[in-house]
């Protein structure tokens, strides 16, 4: 992989967003190349954060296991992603466990490694500590604003965010309505009751079980709370 590639898969708010062509170049040549396969297991809870790793291609589902051990979806980590980079930073556990959902390639990068590179590229560490503080923004923003609607107006603002990339009214990501319920903070029958009664409504459709947008100004009507 050169470069250039890395760089076109970076997400655009990724920790390594902003880093220049040598300094790519740098993560490439320090970094390990690993594949795991569909539902193994990237990351675990509760480890310690020896590395960081890139998602350069698949799909991996971030969730942690509350105190009452209840699993929530925290994200799913598409390619460009930075996954485990909380851990790996501050030196503390694993705050997540990080899964394949479909074979999953990343570029891992250890403690030394990454040392290193910040050490020989002068002024990457500020910026890294930019990028993490714009992240942590946006994080906030968003489940400040998802935690202030009802159980329909949030799933709807669920389905908009993973309608995003996505094509012909599908989602991104084609998840259960289970894996719905644990990315928005429903049970299993809050989503099939809501799902339905929108499914009734045209505004989308369940193709065997899976989420198809049909009239995507009605769903950000509704994400509003009109």
């Amino acid at each position: 992989m050169h470069a250039a590639q890395l760089s076109e898969r970076l997400a655009a708010q990724g920790l390594f967003a902003d880093c220049d062509a040598d300094e790519l170049a740098d993560i490439i040549l320090r970094g390990h190349h690993r594949s795991f396969k569909s539902g193994q297991t990237i990351m675990g809870q509760g480890e310690e954060g020896a590395i960081l790793a890139i998602v350069l291609s698949g799909i991996a589902r971030v969730s942690m296991v509350a105190s009452n051990g209840r699993e929530i979806v925290l994200d799913y980590a598409e390619p460009g992603h930075v996954i485990g980079e909380i851990a790996f930073l501050d030196g503390g556990e694993r705050t997540a466990t990080v899964t394949a959902l479909e074979p999953t390639d990343v570029l891992t990068l250890s403690r030394p490694a990454f040392d290193g590179i910040v050490a020989r590229h002068q002024g990457l560490a500020l910026r890294l500590l930019r990028a993490m503080a714009r992240r942590l923004r946006q994080n906030t923003a968003v489940i400040e604003a998802d935690r202030a609607w009802s159980a329909g107006p949030r799933l709807a603002r669920f389905l908009l965010r993973l309608m995003i990339g996505g094509s012909d009214g599908k989602l991104r990501l084609a998840l259960s309505q289970a894996e719905l319920g644990n990315f928005a903070g429903m049970s299993r029958e809050q989503i099939n009751r809501q799902l339905s009664a929108w499914a009734e409504n045209g505004v989308l459709a369940l193709d065997a079980g899976r989420v198809r947008i049909l009239d995507r100004a009605i769903l950000a009507e509704i994400a509003e709370g009109w």
